[in-house]
């Protein structure tokens, strides 16, 4: 019987460049879209697909990403004097339970399957999700909640994928097919960033995964791929070498890639517009201006 999901990797050791100046002090996770840091969507998600323990792959200067998954205790006691219960609840509510979240350093920025492998120990030998918080999903079942459900059918190792035009295929990971059954693709092979002519498909993959952890042997040889980096994708090309099922997952709902600055717009104005308090007000001021 395979195991279940229960433990997720949170790269976040990147130096935010694509959105610089916003980021020199500040790490692109803590980034609010509306009214939460970019990275708390991701832990939100990581819980709904039932993780129970939470590892962040940091870098210096990610101070501000440990403190807000940690008590503020100052903070709290003023919320509780002036009677704000309720948001003094809603600031408990998605905090991981003690023990449950672990810090580790990427010293160098060596690449993804390096970041990945720097989480090994925390892991241990058992399958994990990687979430990248760049990436944002909006649907009503999250994204990595889709995926679990899908592992729990046909195992292996999953990542979740999306079409994008041809000539875009050298911006991505892209899954080589062999069995197309509509939401899940069952695949020979994971190409990093090929070009658009040598693409085996258009089908990318954006920043969710389901992997099993023979992935670190491999990970810890340090092979170089593209960019000089030690590339994930060429990891998990090499389980499927060995044998291990492997499946992409056209996910339902919308994604919002808020590395860029105006997919950062972009899902600022749409969770906007969804926020029940902020929604009729922001579609009031966008009106006045488009």
């Amino acid at each position: 019987m395979q195991k279940r999901v229960r433990k997720a990797v949170f790269p976040v050791a990147g130096l935010g460049t694509r959105t610089l100046p916003a980021t020199k002090a500040m790490p692109k996770e803590m980034l609010p879209i509306v009214d939460k840091p970019l990275i708390q969507y991701a832990v939100e998600e990581a819980k709904a697909a039932g993780i129970e323990e939470f590892f962040f792959v940091t870098g210096r200067g990610k101070s501000a990403l440990e403190d807000h998954f940690d008590r503020a205790f100052e903070l709290e006691a003023t919320l509780r004097e002036r009677g704000r219960t309720k948001l003094l609840e809603e600031l408990q509510s998605w905090l991981p339970e003690p023990g449950n979240i672990a810090y580790t350093r990427q010293q160098s920025p060596l690449g993804l399957g390096h970041a990945v492998w720097c989480a090994r120990y925390l892991v241990g030998n058992e399958p994990f999700a990687v979430l990248l918080p760049d990436e944002l999903f909006v649907d009503e079942t999250p994204c990595l909640k889709q995926m679990a459900a899908a592992y729990a059918e046909v195992g292996g190792n999953i990542v979740a994928v999306r079409e994008v035009p041809r000539e875009h295929t050298s911006r991505y990971g892209i899954l080589d097919p062999v069995a197309d059954q509509g939401r899940i693709v069952r695949a020979k092979g994971v190409v990093e960033k090929p070009e658009p002519a040598r693409a085996p498909s258009t089908l990318s993959l954006i920043g969710r995964y389901i992997i099993q952890p023979e992935v670190f042997a491999h990970l810890a040889k340090g092979e170089r791929g593209a960019g000089n980096e030690i590339q994930l994708t060429d990891a998990l090309a090499k389980l499927i070498a060995d044998g291990q099922p492997f499946f992409g997952m056209r996910v339902e709902g919308r994604r919002f890639d808020c590395g860029d600055k105006l997919g950062y717009l972009e899902a600022n104005v749409a969770l906007g517009l969804r926020h029940p308090e902020l929604g009729p007000g922001l579609k009031r001021i966008l009106e006045a201006y488009v």
